[in-house]
């Protein structure tokens, strides 16, 4: 199925194709499954009576052509190049794709291998999912906002590396610091211009979050109006998974990006507890009203939270478009529940519960796609998010009081 729903037999109205022959020994197979997934597209399809196969995509790119060996004969399996092959186009509307077959014993991994590969894309998820939860989780705390542009900030993030890493070509450890310093302005702007201002004038909470909806579809059409709606790789997406500790295959980005994570929240967390702006942060998230009465200045620490949560957010953003991989116009907003539901699950304020929450989210994500088609693993996600809410609805790490 394409991703908007549609059929391999639907999608000839593409007008770029991929196309290939499934045959052995010189005759053609038929019923042999075959899917593609690149660009934020899928389709999958099967050979028809002469092995022959056809999927129209919606734009030029890269994308994974698969060979189900599921739908093989019996003792027939790929033989040279594996059952996944990354396909592009060149100069035409068309490219071929081909599978070469021999004899052989077909290698299949056991369940435990999949669930330890599983287990450790889920803690790397969970720990990107962190880092926007608990900037939400502080903005909360402090404002009492639900900020649905959040899923705009995680996007920036990313969309700034592709731009100054991919379409301008500066090296990418500047294209990063470049986007991380605009992702922090990007957050102090939007305070001092819209949030502060409506502070100050006594707008309520319910008012905040539907202008933080309309600031939302803003940003978010923007991004599509300057970007389009394909999807564009960062520089070193694609790197193979070639780096193996016992059954678990990772990349060289995987484990940067979960060192980054780890370092970036244990310092999240040293700033909260041992730093002076850090504790006035908690007295502010605790209770706004005496923290001002004792003197701490609560508009500079506002301002400072929204600070940190957009770096945050577009941090988080760079290692989401890493972990997909791709970066696109909507990618926060494909994740923003997810975001929320770690926040809620955690519990509302608390930015160690946010941590928790995250945690338990993206290792239930990526664990439920061993039971559970993967077009439905968000879902099984938010269901645990209402169970624990039935039984502990101030969440995980939340308090009563701030419940109602």
């Amino acid at each position: 199925m394409a991703e908007d729903g549609s059929t391999a037999s639907e999608s000839e109205e593409y007008e770029y194709h991929f196309r290939g022959n499934v045959q052995y020994n010189g005759e053609p197979l038929e019923g042999v499954g075959i899917s593609l997934e690149g660009n934020g597209f899928e389709a999958e399809t099967e050979t028809d009576a002469d092995g022959r196969w056809e999927i129209g995509v919606p734009e030029k790119g890269t994308y994974e052509v698969t060979l189900d060996e599921d739908t093989l004969p019996e003792g027939v399996v790929v033989a040279e190049g594996g059952a996944t092959r990354e396909a592009e186009f060149g100069l035409t509307k068309n490219a071929s794709v081909n599978f070469f077959l021999g004899e052989g014993t077909r290698v299949t991994v056991s369940f435990f291998d999949q669930f330890a590969q599983r287990l450790f894309n889920g803690i790397n998820f969970g720990l990107l999912l962190a880092l926007a939860a608990i900037g939400l989780s502080l903005i909360f705390g402090t404002t009492g906002l639900s900020n649905f542009a959040h899923a705009e900030l995680i996007t920036f993030g990313a969309l700034m590396v592709l731009t100054f890493g991919s379409n301008l070509g500066w090296p990418l450890w500047a294209a990063i610091g470049i986007a991380l310093l605009l992702s922090a302005a990007l957050g102090w702007g939007l305070d001092a211009a819209i949030w502060k201002p409506l502070r100050r004038k006594g707008v309520g909470v319910i008012q905040l979050m539907i202008v933080s909806i309309g600031l939302s579809l803003a940003l978010r059409y923007t991004y599509q109006f300057f970007y389009g709606g394909s999807t564009s790789q960062l520089p070193g997406a694609t790197l193979p998974s070639d780096i193996r500790i016992g059954p678990i295959a990772l990349s060289w980005v995987d484990l940067l990006s979960m060192g980054v994570s780890i370092v970036v929240l244990l310092a999240v967390a040293f700033f909260l507890l041992r730093t002076r702006i850090g504790k006035a942060t908690r007295a502010v998230s605790d209770n706004a009203s005496l923290a001002s009465a004792s003197g701490i200045d609560v508009d500079g620490v506002i301002r400072i939270v929204w600070v940190l949560g957009a770096l945050l957010a577009g941090l988080s953003g760079i290692l989401w478009a890493y972990f997909r991989p791709g970066v696109s116009w909507d990618m926060g907003f494909q994740i923003l529940l997810l975001v929320f539901a770690a926040v809620t699950l955690g519990g509302l304020g608390t930015a160690f519960g946010a941590l928790v929450g995250s945690l338990i989210v993206g290792v239930f994500v990526e664990l439920s796609t061993l039971w559970l088609p993967s077009d439905m693993k968000y879902v099984g996600a938010l269901v645990i998010l209402i169970l624990v809410l039935l039984f502990r609805p101030q969440g995980i790490l939340g308090r009563r009081e701030r419940i109602g």
